[in-house]
């Protein structure tokens, strides 16, 4: 379990989700606020967290079942999906808009937050459409959209495209304009992540450039949506240790107050999310927003001016229920019926899926993952193979570009072995990184600590008497481009005729040094 941001004296400590939430937005509804962040290739997609109190949050489900298009989401595509989406509340329901580079801009509905959603609808279809935003402005009636673009898909970076929408968020009703061409601006690049809203008579765009691991949070304000805007950076590092602090959402309290979200890219632990406080117009009275202590992220401060909560974060650990896993796991891919199994005990149940890509996890669709904790911990589950086909392994690991895992595999002779395997980020396959050894119950206790920048140590534990015995040299974990590294469990086989059996994960833990 992964304590609470929440200090217990009246103040928070940053970040207030400690692990790969990345892109994160916000919205309040009544003394409620909602939280959603990008997803990726992974299914369920964009999860729903809920909080009172801003520090304190809560995951209360996906509101994606399945990507789409379906057919290309039957594999894993780590950095692809969904990407930045923006959370709002209009007209009695909740909407999210979502960029996938590949594909263009999505939209979904639903008049609550746990659902039921609606399908996903392509709002504007097209390469390097991302991190869309949709304003309904309550002065006027007419409704906006707002986006950036991928290079790596368009050719096109340091843009942002507005629209006018149809109120019903169903399609755009012009071609387009670019409302904010950062190559204009001096010194700003990348300029991407944008959120609108309507304040004080302005349009305003609260949105990032400079890069994930070293920009910084602008703001720009035009009277008009199509512009003109001006400019201004309103939260940048300065002599603080939080690097790249930006893009996320603004959120006003029932009490007044003004708070601003926004993630830090951490390498292997993704992008963490901190809680800025947040005025409009104390520098000098102009209007412009300041976040943070006068523009740098703060690191330690009093909590927004709300009912106490009591301490809660994002769940980790699992008894799998009657088969069931919590909200916090994901697929790595769109999932396949038979891959886990309901039964009236406690207890995962995954099936060893047959696969000609069972040397290499990275290719694998069904791997059950969840988020890297970013802060040192121990990650425990016990694990018994059923399997009796050769070639048959299930574990627990660390994913990433590179990967690490530990294990049981059934060998040839029909004995069960314990096994410990990683890949580089340039190796095409694993291969051993200790020794096999006898596993005679075929039964084990798995363990991970992993410490400061990611370096996971294994050991294993298979009830000899001798206790945990460490495994392996130091594996440090590695994000992909864009997702910061995952724990994993998996069963497979080798490709093939018929069901090749199953293994069992119980009482799976993470426990904070």
């Amino acid at each position: 379990m992964i304590a609470s941001a929440d200090l217990g004296d009246g103040t928070y400590r940053n970040p207030v989700l400690n692990a790969d939430w990345s892109d994160p937005d916000v919205v309040r509804v009544g003394d409620d606020f909602y939280l959603t962040a990008s997803s990726f290739g992974r299914a369920p997609g964009l999860p729903l967290l809920h909080s009172r109190d801003l520090v304190n949050w809560t995951l209360v489900g996906h509101a994606l079942e399945r990507l789409q298009p379906a057919a290309e989401f039957t594999v894993p595509r780590h950095d692809c999906g969904v990407w930045a989406p923006s959370l709002r509340h209009h007209d009695d329901r909740f909407w999210i808009f979502w960029g996938d580079p590949d594909h263009g801009i999505f939209q979904i509905n639903s008049p609550a937050i746990r659902g039921p959603w609606t399908r996903p609808h392509l709002v504007k279809e097209g390469k390097g459409l991302i991190d869309a935003c949709p304003l309904w402005d309550e002065e006027t009636g007419e409704a906006y959209l707002v986006h950036a673009w991928a290079k790596s898909r368009s050719g096109v970076k340091n843009r942002l495209t507005g629209h006018r929408m149809h109120p019903e968020g169903t399609r755009l009703l012009d071609e387009g304009k670019v409302i904010v061409d950062g190559d204009r601006i001096p010194g700003w690049f990348t300029i991407e992540g944008p959120k609108l809203y309507r304040h004080d008579g302005w349009f305003w765009i609260l949105a990032p450039a400079g890069g994930v691991e070293t920009g910084w949070q602008g703001a720009l304000r035009s009277r008009d949506f199509f512009g003109p805007y001006e400019e201004r950076i309103v939260l940048e590092q300065g002599d603080t240790d939080v690097n790249g602090p930006h893009q996320g959402g603004w959120v006003r309290t029932s009490t007044g107050e003004d708070w601003f979200l926004h993630f830090q890219q951490r390498g292997p632990y993704g992008r963490v999310v901190h809680l800025q406080p947040m005025s409009w117009g104390a520098d000098g009275g102009d209007g412009w927003p300041v976040m943070g202590d006068g523009g740098t992220p703060v690191a330690v401060h009093r909590k927004p001016d709300l009912p106490v909560q009591s301490p809660a974060a994002p769940a980790t650990d699992d008894d799998f229920p009657g088969g069931r896993f919590g909200r916090q796991w994901q697929w790595t891919a769109n999932p396949q019926d038979g891959w886990a199994t309901q039964h009236s005990g406690d207890g995962l149940r995954l099936s060893c899926v047959r696969s000609a890509d069972a040397h290499d996890l990275r290719k694998l669709p069904n791997i059950l993952t969840q988020r890297l904790p970013g802060t040192a911990c121990v990650v425990e589950v016990e694990l018994r193979l059923d399997s009796e086909e050769p070639g048959a392994r299930a574990g627990l690991a660390v994913l990433g570009d590179s990967f690490g895992w530990i294990g049981l595999e059934r060998a040839d002779d029909g004995t069960v072995r314990l096994v410990h395997r990683f890949a580089e980020s340039v190796a095409e396959r694993e291969r051993d990184a200790e020794h096999p050894r006898p596993a005679p119950d075929g039964r084990a206790r798995l363990r991970i600590a992993i410490g400061a920048g990611a370096r996971c140590r294994f050991s294993y534990d298979v009830g000899a008497g001798d206790g945990w015995e460490s495994s392996g040299p130091v594996f440090a974990a590695t994000p992909w481009r864009w997702v910061g590294a995952l724990l994993g469990l998996f069963a497979l086989a080798p490709v093939g005729g018929g069901h090749a059996g199953a293994a069992s994960f119980t009482q799976f833990r993470v426990t904070t040094s």
